[in-house]
């Protein structure tokens, strides 16, 4: 893949999440985790979910080992590349994501409430070694919206 591919491929990434984030119920930011990981490699891809998801849960003030996932294999209201973090004491939101095989790797695009801090998850999940996109839902566009 080109440069200019890869470019193109993450500007539309950007712009899709951008879109999903837009008026709803709650106000969300969104995150995008682009992993080396191929299709074969999908529990490496599954355990940087889950630690992505401890990162977003500490981020908006709940304690990880008070969270769990719900997935596509526990719910049929769910594909099997889409989680839903949520809290134990109510099932309350805490982050969804998609993960999405893109050009032969995953790209992993998670969407929490605004009110976590979203520097910080981006901090963290940088020094847990990940490739991250920012993508904060309050902009006016997608191109405002990258951090």
């Amino acid at each position: 893949m080109t440069d200019e591919s890869a470019g193109r491929r993450d500007t539309d990434l950007v712009q899709r999440t951008w879109q999903l984030l837009q008026p709803g119920e709650i106000e969300l930011n969104g995150l995008v985790v682009h992993t080396g990981f191929d299709g074969s490699q999908e529990t490496q891809m599954h355990q940087a979910t889950l630690e992505v998801g401890e990162i977003i849960a500490e981020a908006a003030g709940h304690d990880p080992t008070d969270t769990y996932v719900e997935s596509g294999n526990d719910d049929p209201e769910f594909s099997s590349n889409q989680h839903q973090g949520l809290t134990l004491d109510g099932e309350e939101f805490v982050w969804e994501c998609q993960q999405l095989l893109r050009d032969g790797a995953f790209d992993v695009v998670f969407y929490y409430e605004a009110s976590a801090d979203h520097e910080a998850v981006q901090a963290a999940a940088r020094e847990a070694g990940y490739e991250v996109t920012g993508v904060r839902g309050d902009a006016d566009s997608p191109a405002d919206a990258l951090e």
